[in-house]
């Protein structure tokens, strides 16, 4: 029985992703790319040709250094000079895919030897407006899946910052060996933090043919690239994983299509900063929105928590004692992302001198997500919460879910200021509102 060689696992990729509806192209080095790269750009720009003179202020920009930086540049406009004098921002990823123009290529190969003495050979590269975004590392059946990640290694430390820097673009790494496939964002360091994908259901993919039908098609990979994705303050690009990703689509779907609050039950480890964050960052571009409130126990101002919110976004958390600070960025309409303690928001919403500033929000759709919303969903503070908000939407994480038969349990050993709501509790964490349940192996969605 023959054994299938990495060029034919190769070629057999390139064949289904032409069929996905790349378009295949032969670029051998740099020079070829950096040609491409200016034909692409022209053309998800709708730009007839750059002259020497504007090519040269693009591509001056993209050469910027670490991964880090080329991530933040990927999703930010630059404004051009023209040469008649005229300024026009143009963009290198599109968060519509038809906008995109998506290629693949192999082989490609990045002359390092100034540094090392050698050159390096990618496998297969998904160029994305001519950037390459998306690095495919293939083993024959039968190896092991962490030779293909200390590869992508060895090209990170050797290869990818040689030249023009281009490929310090890519953002989401793809290993498989055929019958085993994972992918993570770039700068991951650990084999251990590289991910298969998984169905709705939960169902690992494994088969790279499979994989390649679900995960890097024109429209699932942009929104890995442009939605699930974080680049933090502290230089890390994070990537989320499948039920990471399914638990903020289920709360976005209800924010637009329903009043119904709803809770994600977690486990420790299982990424749930990270999904509160991506969750409330995507859920404050709707337009219907007015706020989104992201709500954490005094007790834990100062956990990891917290921590990492300011790391996805600098300065994003008030760790002051003033309730005057949230009071300001309540009444600020363009603020609509806003970290704050459950004590200063029962302060804010219960005090008539605030009033005037924030009595606004009333009838307003207000969506709070409350971070471990077993402590948080007693007594008076959650009463004064419902009172004030007439249109607010409530999503809570948390890893003891109560529900009829654990609640007395649970709620003897919590105490709130005010009483308890046991019924009000029992029926905000009633399972028909769970949305997503994870055990770091099972996935449970309801819809």
């Amino acid at each position: 029985m023959s054994v299938q060689s990495e060029a034919q696992l190769e070629n057999e990729l390139i064949e289904q992703l032409k069929n996905l509806g790349y378009h295949q192209v032969d670029l051998k080095d740099e020079t070829q790319l950096l040609s491409n790269l200016k034909i692409q750009v022209e053309r998800a720009n709708g730009i007839a040709s750059f002259s020497a003179n504007e090519w040269a202020q693009v591509l001056n920009h993209l050469k910027a250094g670490n991964s880090f930086n080329c991530a933040k540049v990927l999703r930010n406009r630059f404004p051009v000079t023209f040469d008649d004098g005229s300024t026009r921002h143009i963009d290198f990823l599109f968060a519509d895919p038809q906008k995109n123009i998506y290629q693949v290529t192999n082989q490609i190969a990045i002359d390092h030897r100034a540094s090392n003495g050698h050159t390096s050979r990618f496998d297969v590269t998904l160029l994305i407006n001519g950037l390459p975004l998306v690095q495919i590392e293939l083993k024959r059946a039968g190896v092991e899946l962490p030779e293909a990640f200390n590869q992508t290694q060895r090209y990170a430390k050797d290869a990818y910052g040689s030249g023009s820097g281009l490929f310090n673009y890519i953002q989401i790494f793809v290993i498989s060996n055929r019958d085993h496939t994972h992918y993570y964002s770039t700068g991951t360091k650990n084999f251990e933090f590289t991910f298969p994908w998984a169905d709705f259901d939960n169902k690992h993919i494994h088969k790279i043919d499979a994989f390649a039908a679900n995960f890097l098609n024109h429209e699932h990979i942009t929104k890995m690239l442009t939605e699930y994705m974080v680049i933090q303050t502290s230089k890390e690009i994070k990537v989320l994983r499948p039920y990471q990703i399914y638990a903020v689509q289920q709360i976005i779907q209800r924010v637009q299509h329903s009043q119904k609050n709803g809770y994600i039950w977690h486990t420790t480890g299982s990424g749930k900063t990270l999904t509160s964050f991506k969750a409330s960052q995507l859920i404050m571009r709707l337009p219907e929105v007015e706020k989104v409130l992201f709500v954490v126990d005094r007790s834990d101002l100062d956990t990891q928590t917290v921590r990492e919110f300011n790391a996805f976004k600098e300065n994003s958390v008030d760790t002051t004692k003033n309730t005057s600070t949230l009071v300001a960025q309540l009444g600020q309409t363009h603020d609509k992302l806003i970290v704050t303690t459950l004590q200063k928001l029962n302060i804010a919403i219960s005090s008539d001198r605030y009033a005037d500033q924030i009595g606004y929000l009333k009838d307003k759709k207000v969506v709070i997500i409350f971070d471990e919303c077993h402590r948080s969903q007693f007594g008076d503070t959650h009463r004064n919460i419902k009172r004030f908000f007439n249109q607010a939407q409530m999503f809570g994480f948390t890893g003891t879910p109560i529900f009829e038969k654990n609640s007395q349990l649970i709620v003897s050993h919590v105490s709130h200021s005010g009483g308890l709501l046991h019924d009000d509790l029992v029926a905000a964490c009633d399972k028909e509102n769970i949305l997503v349940a994870w055990d770091g192996l099972n996935l449970s969605i309801n819809q």
